[in-house]
């Protein structure tokens, strides 16, 4: 779905699945100091929007959800995960309910897979699951921003900032008084330097939540009931994840980012050990330099220092080993 704000000057667009809106608007370190600073919006409009009503919607999600949910406050922002039946991420979610609907955005088009598993799981529960995309836009506002947000559009607020659930009719007008639009690239350096892993980047085939610091924020693990819980429960009690999600400060004299899926291994033996993890994301952040979120094998030394295909990189812990 291309979003309208792709004619605003300087737009460039988005690749891959982040089709459909503006990688930048022309000057990609602007546009972050920009956030940063608690200005300006960013259109995530390409992102799917899943909404959930009935009166069973809290506590039905409960039970298919990682995240304690039965007795969600209104207006209170949470995320939670769909696990496979292995314990392995499938869906990410970012909701909240408003008291009478569950809001939801994901990745950008996994929508269908989640509805078609929300509606094999109804059964008897007062339960109406709609897919919004073609209507609602999720726009972002960062924090410490003072726009304004539209009477009767459903907020999503987190440290981070405030996700608007706005109609998409109004997606044009009300970019046009919510201040510099800031563009894919800079949203993504932002997640980057929060250590925020994102589904389909950070995530693979075989992702459990604990790899990537989901416990806490996306996963209650004081609820069980829900798909994968068992999983969950014996690495909490029983073991280690296999992997962990790590930072890095990269080599600032390369010309090129290394590309996702980049192969790293350990410097000090010249590079030519085994692969001990790869690069999910990297970017240039506006005052850290070239950075980028990696899952490597969880006994890596965290002293160890680290070559990702040809660049030198330091790893800050973001999962404890």
């Amino acid at each position: 779905m291309k979003s309208p704000l792709l004619s605003l000057p300087g737009a460039v667009p988005a690749e891959g699945v982040d089709e459909g809106v503006a990688a930048h608007y022309g000057d990609l370190f602007r546009e972050q100091r920009a956030l940063a600073d608690g200005n300006g919006f960013v259109d995530l409009s390409h992102r799917g929007v899943v909404t959930v009503t009935g009166e069973d919607r809290l506590s039905w999600l409960h039970l298919l959800l990682t995240q304690h949910v039965s007795d969600l406050p209104a207006h209170q922002a949470t995320e939670a995960l769909v696990l496979s039946a292995n314990g392995h991420v499938e869906h990410a979610l970012y909701l909240v309910d408003d008291g009478k609907t569950v809001w939801a955005h994901v990745e950008p088009g996994t929508q269908d897979a989640l509805i078609a598993y929300l509606e094999s799981m109804k059964f008897f529960y007062r339960v109406e699951v709609a897919d919004r995309t073609g209507d609602i836009a999720v726009v972002h506002l960062p924090a410490g921003s003072i726009a304004e947000v539209p009477e009767g559009v459903v907020v999503r607020e987190t440290p981070y900032g405030r996700d608007l659930f706005l109609p998409r009719a109004d997606l044009e007008s009300y970019a046009a008084g919510a201040g510099p639009a800031a563009g894919l690239l800079a949203y993504e350096a932002l997640r980057v330097e929060h250590h925020r892993p994102r589904l389909g980047f950070e995530t693979d085939h075989r992702t459990i939540p604990h790899e990537l610091g989901w416990i806490g924020t996306a996963v209650h693990l004081q609820k069980g009931c829900y798909r994968g819980q068992e999983t969950v429960a014996r690495v909490q009690n029983l073991g280690k994840p296999p992997r962990r999600l790590v930072f890095l400060h990269l080599d600032g004299s390369e010309v090129h980012l290394p590309a996702p899926g980049t192969e790293i291994r350990v410097a000090d033996d010249g590079g030519e050990g085994r692969r001990i993890g790869f690069i999910t994301t990297s970017v240039r952040h506006h005052e850290l330099g070239p950075v980028a979120l990696a899952l490597v094998k969880r006994n890596v030394p965290v002293d160890a220092r680290l070559l990702a295909g040809d660049t030198a990189a330091a790893q800050e812990v973001v999962v404890e080993p």
